[in-house]
């Protein structure tokens, strides 16, 4: 599955571009990892790939997050998300590569789009339904795409949370989404012994990933780190998008 030095290369750089995300600095840029892997494999190779890497570093980045999030936040993401991984559960299993590829390009260039709308939340709104169906989308996009970010950090946001109680919230809630994922891909076929091995390889990159972006958290402006994932993200969707129609 990786068989040339230039594919691990370019999944090295993809897993670690994850943990720098999810370690605290590019706030829920990671599944562009997915999206770049797809690009060169099979979209489910590259979702069963990027999960395991996913959940090593959820791992790492919750003892620096811990006990700090907002758990009725979390609660209500994680409830609704739950059903929402069933749903992408029933879809994957009706759905070819070329669906994915479609579906994982849009949630790219949607994402790209969320981030550079203008965007004035409403402050302090009220925990309820809409954390649950904020959470319904994060957990049905989380298993088609790796890609639940958006939705979670719109409901966040209007909650009003300071920097490090939205960022362990966040932290917790795909900590539990990517857990539960993991038992359908498995019926699903998405793991294979390939998918594993190559897990295997890049969880020091994953790991180091982790560490990395808690650093850059503190240190680097996240304006250029959006400015090279924006571009990326659009070009990398928009490519997956024209394979699928063409």
């Amino acid at each position: 599955m990786i068989d040339s030095i230039w594919l691990f290369a370019l999944a090295a750089l993809a897993t670690l571009f994850a943990g720098v995300s999810k370690g605290g600095f590019g706030s829920g840029a990671a599944f562009a990892s997915s999206a770049l892997l797809a690009l060169v494999m099979p979209p489910a190779a590259a979702l069963g790939i990027m999960l395991p890497l996913l959940m090593l570093i959820d791992v790492t980045a919750l003892p620096s997050f811990w006990r700090r999030w907002s758990w009725p936040d979390a609660r209500l993401l994680i409830l609704g998300g739950l059903p929402g991984v069933v749903l992408g559960a029933v879809l994957f299993t009706v759905a070819n590569d070329d669906v994915l590829r479609l579906l994982i390009g849009a949630v790219a260039l949607t994402f790209v789009l969320w981030r550079l709308a203008p965007y004035t939340p409403s402050r302090h709104i009220e925990p309820g339904w809409l954390g649950g169906v904020a959470g319904l989308v994060s957990g049905f996009t989380s298993f088609v795409s790796h890609a639940g970010g958006p939705s979670a950090a719109v409901y966040l946001l209007a909650r009003g949370l300071d920097k490090t109680t939205y960022q362990s919230t966040t932290v917790l809630v795909f900590w539990a989404l990517n857990v539960a994922k993991a038992v359908p891909y498995g019926f699903l076929g998405v793991f294979t012994a390939e998918t594993l091995l190559a897990g295997l390889w890049l969880a020091p990159f994953a790991v180091g990933g982790t560490f990395l972006g808690v650093w850059a958290h503190r240190i680097i402006p996240e304006r250029l780190f959006f400015g090279v994932t924006y571009v990326m993200l659009t070009l990398t969707g928009a490519k997956l998008i024209w394979d699928a129609l063409v």
